[in-house]
């Protein structure tokens, strides 16, 4: 290579370094304001606060002030309203069947007035928190409840609440699920209910009465539910619903070692407390009641 070639290869090879250490240069001086922006500073310390100790503690330096206990409230008064079939009468319903069964033209008209009232569904997890730790409630706060998981809390229910931008908490059953029984919900229904907002909870694996069974038996039906209704839907199982409402001591024992929060129950009541976690009233909600006497139900 000729010299002239050399010296012409060396004069490029220096352009090519001092315009790397130009741009090099113009993007630290673009990139350190870009990038300074997102840090945030650290707050100022706050002024420190005179303070005289007394001569026995100054040795052992300022002392954190004693908190201020919040009183719990002792009481609840929530509406847990009780829902069942919510659907058109089968032509052979019994007088047990139309006790059970809302009319979804009914439902409807029932949403609409809590709406219009100014009432707000809350979840049985709201109430807890409200009992144990003096969580905020709305004014005029109400509980949808739903039992035995019924296909027809997917097809009318479901889509009535999200049209109202209410959550529902429903009691479903396990076997009924796992072997996909037409009247009932499937895994995949409750799955998509969850996932939209919806309080799905534990009913039992089979809709049966609990009182007088073995411990084995009472594990199966109570864990068995929770883990299966968790497993399917992702979300956690923290309430119960007594089948037919029957249970007895051995029940609430099991259902507060399997670490439930609370269970509900069928007897009459609007009232809440801590101390009856595990034997929550409800207001049913039958079938063939007028709006008037739904409202009543909600004001006494």
């Amino acid at each position: 290579m000729s010299q002239l070639a050399r010296a012409s290869l060396r004069a490029r090879a220096v352009a090519c370094l001092l315009s790397f250490a130009l741009g090099l240069g113009l993007l630290l001086a673009w990139a350190v304001p870009a990038w300074g922006r997102w840090i945030v500073p650290e707050p100022p310390a706050p002024p420190a606060e005179a303070t005289t100790l007394p001569a026995d503690k100054a040795e052992n330096g300022p002392s954190a002030p004693a908190a201020t206990p919040v009183p719990l409230p002792e009481m609840a008064r929530v509406p847990i309203l009780m829902y069942h079939y919510v659907s058109p009468l089968p032509p052979d319903a019994d007088r047990y069947r139309v006790d059970l069964t809302v009319l979804p033209e009914t439902f409807r008209a029932q949403l609409d007035y809590l709406a219009q009232a100014g009432y707000h569904p809350i979840t049985l997890t709201d109430l807890y928190l409200y009992l144990t730790e003096g969580y905020p409630l709305p004014e005029r706060p109400v509980i949808l409840t739903f039992d035995d998981g019924y296909r027809d809390a997917y097809e009318v229910v479901f889509p009535m609440l999200l049209e109202y931008g209410f959550v529902g908490t429903f009691f479903v059953l396990a076997t009924p699920a796992h072997f996909e029984w037409e009247p009932y919900l499937t895994w995949g229904q409750m799955a998509e209910m969850a996932a939209a907002g919806m309080d799905i909870q534990a009913h039992g694996r089979d809709h049966v009465d609990l009182r007088g069974r073995s411990y084995d038996y009472l594990v199966y039906q109570i864990l068995g539910a929770r883990e299966a209704i968790e497993y399917h839907t992702g979300q956690p199982v923290r309430f119960f619903c007594y089948p037919s409402g029957q249970y007895d001591a051995s029940v609430i024992a099991v259902l507060q070692s399997a670490g439930y929060w609370g269970a509900v129950t069928t007897r009459w009541g609007k009232s809440e407390t801590l101390s009856g976690i595990f034997e929550i009233p409800r207001v049913r909600v039958r079938g063939g009641e007028t709006l008037e006497q739904f409202a009543s139900h909600l004001r006494e």
